[in-house]
């Protein structure tokens, strides 16, 4: 029997991000506070955003232009409700991360006032990005994370994987609660528990099911899988969102060009130096997503091309530095001026639009259970996410879940007790070459097959292969000690598989799926939704 530690809190959150430190501040003068992360405390999606956060800060805009730019850019599957809800709660969300200290851009009127320099991205028909240059996420992530070190009723665990919620079921409950978690400490390598009255998942999204992801390495979908596991309902987890601009150089791996670039006015271009957006959308540049990225990978198939490029050189080269201060630096590492180049660029995976199903407030199916940010489906983004509405999310619908977590807190019992972790009978793998091989086989399968654009031959084939690489996970599970690389191999190939499921289940194009089986849009249409029948996986 392993000496494993016991550990008991009021809320368990599952995530480093900004949903989960926004949660965590939104509750922790009532509730004592537990918040995992995988990796380092900063490392995570919020971190990288570059672009923004969406509000309705100018007199000329609108909250119902914010609901129906979403609306449109979702290819009419969003969920009005959720849509609104977000939208409605905005430019409050983005009041509070002013008032814990993200510093925002600002510029100064011709009469001496300040106010918040706004700019646009592709899908939106109004300026209403808010960001910190061209490091939003990084602002939100520093201040927010600053905060968190210094509140009494929050603990930090660090270097911690979460390896599968702890169900009534498995407890000998009869209920439909969650009440904790195993965790692995990678630290000391080995499992521990945390029995907690609220659980929340804040773990982000899956983009590293992909061979080239824009995502750091810590995007394996893990809360979504073990939600699954635990008996939740996903829906949409056939679209994926491919950010267009990912930086093509071989000393620059997973590294994003910002939308808020073509916000300002850069170029799209094909290798000869012409533009060719103006073919494929009234929009160019500022059309959503799903259609750069499609536009992206159909010319450079039909030219054979390595990558295309992003031109922003026919602006004052101060204009560029001054606005993409972070874009120009890490350019120029690599030897790239790009107020004087072009920019080589290629498709990335880049979001889940997909994940675990909750209402407004961050509520799943099982009780006590909340999923906010890139891990839920709150049905606000649809078959694609409009540019900067992800933070967004994330901070509104933890603000949600606070308020539901506070109103229930007082008639909330104390967790039960979790039977210490078993792996008497398993072995330590003695060559992780397996796992990584096996790693490697997955995500190039999905980049192959179940990309841009799909076809339900390749689909198909995706399913038969991942079924085979899930037998033998599910072989080394069993057999093997916990690995960090184990746990997310498994809930990697788990996601996979919900994926393509739910794209098979779709006899559609819409959106980030486009199936050349099925190439027209339907004239209307549901979400897909996934339900796992009390069986642990599919």
């Amino acid at each position: 029997m392993q000496d494993n530690t016991q550990h008991t809190t009021d809320c368990l959150i599952i995530g480093s991000g900004a949903a989960g430190l926004t949660l965590a501040l939104s509750i922790a003068d009532k509730v004592n506070v537990i918040i995992l992360s995988k990796s380092a405390l900063k490392e995570g999606s919020t971190l990288y955003a570059q672009g923004g956060i969406a509000a309705v800060f100018d007199e000329n805009d609108s909250i119902e232009s914010h609901v129906q730019d979403t609306l449109i850019s979702g290819a009419n599957l969003c969920d009005e409700n959720a849509v609104y809800y977000t939208a409605s709660h905005a430019k409050t969300s983005m009041k509070w991360l002013i008032d814990q200290g993200v510093p925002f851009d600002q510029i100064q009127d011709s009469d001496g006032s300040k106010r918040y320099h706004l700019t646009r991205e592709g899908g939106h028909s109004h300026r209403r990005i808010l960001h910190a240059a061209d490091a939003t996420g990084k602002a939100v992530q520093t201040t927010l994370l600053d905060k968190v070190k210094s509140h009494p009723n929050i603990q930090l665990f660090e270097r911690y994987n979460a390896l599968d919620l702890v169900t009534g079921s498995k407890l000998n409950l009869d209920d439909n609660k969650i009440h904790g978690a195993y965790i692995w400490n990678r630290n000391l390598e080995r499992v521990e528990s945390i029995s907690a009255k609220f659980v929340a998942l804040a773990t982000g999204g899956a983009s590293k099911v992909y061979q080239y992801t824009s995502n750091p390495d810590i995007a394996s979908g893990d809360g979504i899988a073990m939600a699954w596991r635990a008996g939740c309902k996903v829906a949409n987890m056939e679209f994926n969102q491919f950010h267009p601009t990912s930086l093509y150089h071989e000393k620059a791996q997973n590294f994003l060009i910002s939308e808020a670039m073509r916000g300002e006015g850069a170029y799209l271009r094909r290798p000869d130096g012409s533009r060719f957006m103006p073919d494929f959308d009234p929009r160019e540049e500022l059309a959503p997503r799903d259609i750069v990225a499609r536009a992206i990978d159909f010319e450079m198939k039909r030219l054979g091309a390595d990558c295309m490029y992003l031109d922003i050189t026919h602006k004052e080269p101060q204009f560029v530095i001054e606005h993409f201060p972070t874009i120009y630096a890490r350019c120029l590492k690599v030897g790239l001026d790009i107020t004087k180049e072009q920019i080589p660029i290629v498709p990335a995976a880049h979001y889940t639009c997909g994940g675990v199903i909750t209402d407004l407030t961050g509520k799943t199916n099982k009780d006590n259970l909340f999923a906010i940010g890139e891990v839920a489906y709150t049905g606000l983004h649809g078959a694609n996410r409009m540019a900067s509405n992800s933070l967004l999310e994330c901070i509104v619908f933890a603000h949600g879940a606070a308020q539901s977590i506070l109103s229930t807190l007082a008639s909330s019992p104390q967790p039960p007790a979790i039977p210490l972790w078993d792996d008497s009978e398993v072995t330590t793998l003695e060559e992780d070459v397996i796992i990584s091989h096996t790693w490697h086989e997955l995500r190039l399968i999905m980049w192959d097959y179940v990309g841009i654009v799909r076809s339900d031959r390749r689909l198909h084939k995706a399913l038969k292969r991942i079924d085979l690489i899930k037998s033998e996970v599910n072989e080394f599970y069993e057999t093997f000690k916990v690995s960090n690389n184990l746990l997310e191999l498994r809930n990697l190939v788990l996601v996979a598989e919900l994926i393509v499921r739910s794209a098979l289940e779709r006899k559609e194009s819409r959106g980030l799926h486009y199936n050349l089986d099925y190439p027209d849009t339907l004239p209307s249409s549901t979400p897909t939704i996934l339900t796992p029948d009390g069986h642990p996986e599919i």
